[in-house]
């Protein structure tokens, strides 16, 4: 694997890896926290309508999948908290929605043979240096306003009720925590794939939880966790010529079992 490093695409690939791990880290903990999983998963296949729309219009992809991503993201916002008795019946329906768009755009492109493999699985080793910049830009932004309204956020993901009455916009933090979900879920297709998306936002997040006394700490400790999933997945992909995305969340899958097994150990 050391002789690999000297490729461009490894390097790339590593560092995608890496601004994708904290990025999913911070707020996949806000995710899981908030019980917001399978909006979540909405919102990855939904955005698969802006990725046909950005190859028929020949646009970047990370900006179609985006903005497809946000406008899906408010939608939701908007009906869950309005409606919350119809919540799962909206989402698969967006859900649906947002896939078949995407599929039909790129059936209308001509001449374009799009490789849905990618973007069902991942390509983390076609990252390009426009994608890093992309990647560091948005993890940049997430820890800025998490760490500008950590407080806010804090009160609106653990009790929303008392948050209202400190006089805290409740919706437009559930909003912002939503729209910040959906860009790294974008980022995070790159990585592992619109299938392997959630798994990357909950595993890891998931382990951190049992290990940590407050969500800053939980926070970077799923970073940590999912940097490490992401880099032996990485290697494990690139020493037995294994589909990127799917070994990510195979090292992560069997690092779970690893620890709930330890904790039933020690609980003994």
């Amino acid at each position: 694997m050391l002789e690999a490093l000297n490729y461009e695409f490894i390097q790339n690939a590593i560092m995608a890896g890496l601004l994708v791990s904290f990025a999913s880290g911070i707020i996949g903990s806000l995710i899981v926290v908030n019980r917001m999983v399978f909006l979540a998963g909405g919102i990855a296949h939904t955005s698969y309508g802006g990725i046909g729309i950005a190859v028929y219009f020949g646009l970047p992809i990370f900006f179609g999948a985006s903005v497809f991503a946000v406008l899906a993201a408010l939608l939701m916002a908007s009906i869950t908290l309005n409606q919350r008795d119809k919540i799962d019946t909206f989402i698969g329906l967006i859900w649906a929605v947002g896939m078949a768009i995407g599929i039909i755009f790129v059936d209308l492109t001509p001449g374009y043979n799009v490789d849905l493999m990618s973007y069902l699985f991942g390509s983390i080793l076609a990252v390009s240096s426009d994608d890093l910049t992309y990647m560091a830009t948005l993890l940049a932004i997430t820890v800025f306003i998490i760490a500008i309204f950590y407080r806010e956020i804090l009160s609106v993901s653990y009790d929303s009720e008392y948050a209202t009455l400190r006089g805290i916009n409740v919706k437009f933090f559930y909003t912002l925590i939503l729209v910040l979900s959906a860009l790294t879920v974008v980022i995070a297709i790159k990585v592992v794939g619109l299938i392997l998306v959630i798994a990357l936002l909950t595993i890891p997040i998931y382990m951190a939880e049992k290990l940590s006394n407050s969500l800053g700490f939980m926070m970077f400790v799923s970073g940590v966790l999912s940097s490490i999933f992401t880099l032996l997945g990485l290697w494990l992909s690139y020493s037995f010529d294994l589909t990127s995305g799917a070994s990510i969340i195979m090292v992560s899958a069997v690092s779970l079992i690893i620890f709930l097994s330890g904790t039933q150990i020690l609980k003994k």
